[in-house]
């Protein structure tokens, strides 16, 4: 299991689009993808478990990842939240 802080840096947050393009960019990899806000804890997979988080511009997660890819998957969704999801 490896894991890592990351700060939302899109004006909106985590909405829709992004949203859809974290999923994405997750289910690349067969790894166990979550993250953690505050006191909840959502699958990166899911479009609408991470559109629940309710996670705004400025907001920390920590991203969780176990499985046989998972430093892999940790440094392509690290760098994905870091690019600003495409927006």
């Amino acid at each position: 299991m490896v894991s890592q802080k990351v700060t939302i840096k899109n004006p909106t947050g985590l909405h829709l689009r992004p949203a859809g393009i974290l999923c994405k960019e997750a289910m690349k990899f067969k790894s166990l993808i979550t993250f953690r806000f505050r006191d909840n804890t959502a699958n990166a997979k899911s479009v609408l478990s991470v559109l629940g988080a309710c996670v705004k511009c400025g907001d920390e997660i920590e991203f969780i990842c176990e499985g046989e890819d998972e430093e892999s998957a940790l440094k392509a969704l690290v760098e994905a939240i870091e690019s600003g999801l495409g927006e």
